[in-house]
């Protein structure tokens, strides 16, 4: 992992703990995710214009991409509506990397030196503690059910790292990749939002619009910057170190929606920039 490409996974790294904050803000998140995923449809189909077209290989990939994505934001939306922010951002989060590591090495035959092992597992151990500290229940439902939630969500997220890393390898062209990405995935949610809510939903994106849209520019960055860096690095230290957006994330909870940070946390933040910092030495 080059200097380069680590800047790139650290700057999507913040782009993308903003758009989450974006998506939690929005009370509503069926508008919520009709405005972040439809925004970046239609940045997708603008960007279709310039992008080349992927190799034919890519379009499977593409297919069941677009079906994993949308199976993650419903599990995000689920999320964030049984849990805090500061809490089940970084259990998502911290899912996926050691599961991308089991799987990219199973699937993909890659491996990671000692420094590489060990900064997954620093990191994701403290992405873990970060968000298993201080959970306490909401009332119903119970607190278990936003745990779930989180972990199947990290679970979805690994699915679409593995596919999106062999898929836009396959493309050809990281920009053409994502472009098509955003358009299939940032349909659906959308048609469904207009067929649930009918004639009420202009009225109801448009107070939050501006907010949904900035959000859908920053998850395109966000995934556009990772989808560059896996064509030039491997998969495993990409994603991990991708994950130490959660750390933007805490701040972002403690300082905007007012969640407790604390001791603990402050130490499992720790950890995760000590993984970070291994992941970088490994370049």
């Amino acid at each position: 992992m080059t200097p380069l490409v680590a800047l790139a996974v650290l700057v999507a790294a913040v782009t993308h703990a903003g758009w989450n904050a974006i998506a939690h803000d929005i009370t509503d998140k069926l508008v919520a995710f009709t405005l972040i995923s439809g925004g970046g449809a239609v940045i997708g189909a603008l960007l279709l214009c310039v992008a080349p077209l992927p190799h034919a290989g890519a379009w499977p990939y593409l297919a069941v991409s677009a079906v994993v994505h949308v199976a993650y934001y419903l599990l995000l939306m689920r999320s964030f509506s049984l849990g805090d922010f500061g809490q089940v951002y970084p259990i998502a989060r911290g899912t996926a990397p050691l599961v991308v590591t089991v799987v990219a090495a199973a699937v993909l035959s890659e491996s990671l030196n000692g420094w590489q092992a060990a900064g997954v597992c620093a990191s994701s151990a403290g992405l873990i503690a970060m968000a298993l500290w201080g959970i306490r229940g909401r009332g119903a439902p119970p607190r278990g059910a936003a745990i779930r939630a989180a972990l199947a969500t990290g679970l979805s997220i690994a699915a679409y790292t593995v596919v999106d890393g062999v898929g836009v390898r396959r493309s050809g062209t990281p920009i053409g990749y994502l472009a098509w990405l955003m358009v299939l995935e940032g349909l659906l949610i959308p048609a469904y939002a207009v067929y649930v809510r009918r004639g009420r939903l202009a009225a109801e994106l448009r107070p939050r619009a501006a907010l949904g849209l900035l959000g859908a520019a920053l998850s395109l960055t966000a995934y556009g910057l990772v989808l560059w860096a896996q064509t030039r690095a491997d998969l495993a230290p990409v994603a991990a170190l991708r994950e130490s957006s959660v750390i933007v994330g805490a701040a972002i909870g403690t300082v905007v929606f007012k969640e407790r940070f604390g001791a603990p946390r402050i130490a499992a933040a720790g950890l995760v920039v000590a993984g970070t910092a291994l992941l970088l030495h490994s370049g």
